[in-house]
Parts: C-alpha cells; structure tokens; sequence
C-alpha cells in the first residue's frame, strides 16, 4: 500500500538543545545590528512567522525574506557542530526512519516550520538525512502557515515521484500545530508527546494516535501502516 508520511524534526526527531533559538537569535542580530530583547517564539511555527514576529516585537520593519533566508541558513551553517556537540538524536527515531524508508510503496520525508538549509543541518548532525526523501518534503520558506505546507509536499511527490494526488498522508509531530495541520487537510497524524506537550495535551487537539516517544519502532510501524490502508 501506498502511504506519504510526513516527520517533523524538532522535538520529534532530534533535540535541538536551545541551538534552534540562538540560530533566530543570530539572524536577527545579523539583520537588525542588534540583540533580540526576548527568544523567539516558536512551538511549530514556521520560520516565516517566527522571524517576523520578532522583528514586529521589537517594533522593526521586518526584512524582505530572501534577507532573511539567506540569515537562517548563514546561522544554521555556523551552528553545525555545536547541534552536534549539544544536541541527539531522540529515542527509537533512527530506527524508525530506517523501517519507513524500507517500506514498499511509502514515501518518507518533512514537513517541517524550518527552511530546508536548516532542516539539513539538524538532521545531517546526527545522521538522519539519508534516511529521508527531503527533495518532496515542505520547509518553513515554503508558506507562512503548518497546514499549507502539506500542499507544498503532496505536489511534489506527486510531480517527482508520480504518486496519487490522494495518497494516504500522515504527519507526525509533537505539537498541536502539526495535529491542526493534519486534521484541516485530511491527513492522520501520530503525535508523540518528546516535546513540551503532553500526551493529554495532544490527544485534547485532536490527535487519536499519541506515543511518548518514537522508541517503540513495531508500534510505530503498526501506526503508520493503519494509516495507508484508510
């Protein structure tokens, strides 16, 4: 059976250990001269709303996004090793990327609030790029809003790998945000409470399937496989 799933990454594949708001933190202060007064704000936002809302916070115009895409990527470059140094991998995910990579059939990628440089980053720092099929997935470049983004990643699994327009989608995701992406666009979701979420949390926004974590890989695998026969 077919079936596109759709990962976040931070949180639910890897722990970005704080390196992910100094990488804002750092394109703000290369865009404006000067220190963000407060972190950005994230929690499965897209990167085009994080960074505009930092700059509307500190009451500045907000750059045109290629200055400020080229600023992400700049601070994300930079920030390699110290990801790799700080941050891991989150239990159970390398295996279980690993298992849906080798399913007949399935198409494994992002959907992901980061622009595409960074969501390399962050995966490549543990090893996790390989296993994914990141040309068809969806970045924080791609639309302002998570729910847009499935869009993004269905037209181009359709148009690089000839898949049916209504292939079988699932998210899955540590926020409610990934959840509302799911369910407004006719997609499952697997919510796995490794971020600030709990599991009462996610099961309240909707999401029927919830795991602590990715370690459990025949339980994930079972989760995902329901999803392509629906």
């Amino acid at each position: 059976m077919e079936l596109f799933v759709l990962w976040d990454i931070d949180h639910t594949l890897i722990e970005n250990a704080g390196v992910s708001k100094e990488i804002y933190a750092a394109a703000f202060r290369a865009l404006s001269g000067r220190e963000p007064a407060e972190p950005a704000r994230t929690e499965g936002r897209t990167d085009r709303l994080i960074m505009r809302d930092m700059f509307l916070r500190e009451g500045l115009p907000v750059p045109d996004w290629p200055f400020v895409e080229t600023a992400l990527a700049q601070a994300g470059k930079a920030r390699l090793e110290e990801l790799r140094r700080r941050g891991t991998a989150l239990p159970g995910v390398h295996d279980a990327l690993k298992a849906a990579s080798a399913q007949t059939g399935w198409v494994s990628s992002v959907l992901t609030g980061n622009i595409s440089a960074n969501a390399r980053v962050k995966l490549a720092a543990f090893g996790l790029d390989y296993l994914l099929d990141l040309p068809v997935g969806a970045y924080g470049a791609d639309a302002e809003l998570r729910p847009h983004l499935v869009a993004v990643a269905r037209e181009r699994a359709q148009r690089l790998h000839g898949v049916a327009a209504d292939i079988p989608t699932v998210l899955v995701g540590d926020t409610p945000r990934d959840v509302e992406a799911a369910l407004t666009t006719g997609s499952g979701v697997l919510a796995v409470a490794s971020g600030i979420h709990t599991q009462e949390e996610l099961t309240a926004a909707g999401a029927v399937e919830v795991l602590p974590d990715l370690s459990d890989t025949k339980r994930v695998l079972g989760i995902l496989e329901s999803f392509a026969g629906h």
